[in-house]
């Protein structure tokens, strides 16, 4: 049985696309039997004629890639189209590196592990790019003997 007509009618209706329309099989010879708009309109009324919802794409796969990714999977030199200053600028890089450096000279200094003398000395040389990280600080610091000895 050619329902092509109907379907064409119904989806014209709705404001839909032919292939999202679905027809109720039991009631097939009644569909075919409708050949304008108003019997459609009463079909779809019955709800023997109805539209089939929108599938959208499915995140299942996304979600696993990116649960991968946070745990630093898949992140590979195969996977890197750009430089390493393209992927990151080193204005960027500098920035992060010199506030943490800076909290933790604050840090110390609000505490009373260093004098203020000690701070600006370091705080300078922090400026200057004297220090790769905070590690590199830290190191500085213990072996110039300015931490105290029961500082981690």
């Amino acid at each position: 049985m050619d329902l092509s007509y109907q379907r064409r009618l119904a989806a014209e209706v709705l404001g839909v696309g032919e292939t999202r329309i679905r027809f109720r099989p039991d009631a097939l010879d009644r569909i075919a039997n409708a050949v304008t708009k108003e019997d459609i309109r009463r079909l779809i009324k019955e709800g023997l004629i109805y539209v089939e919802p929108e599938h959208s794409n499915s995140r299942g796969r996304w979600r696993f890639l990116h649960e991968q990714r946070r745990k630093g999977r898949r992140r590979g030199p195969g996977r890197r189209k750009g430089s390493k200053g393209a992927r990151q600028g080193k204005k960027e890089v500098w920035v992060n590196k010199i506030r943490k450096l800076r909290a933790f000279l604050r840090w110390l200094r609000d505490h009373g592990i260093i004098d203020r003398k000690t701070y600006r000395k370091l705080y300078m040389m922090a400026k200057g790019g004297a220090f790769d990280s905070l590690a590199s600080l830290k190191r500085y610091m213990k072996d110039h003997g300015l931490l105290p000895p029961d500082y981690p």
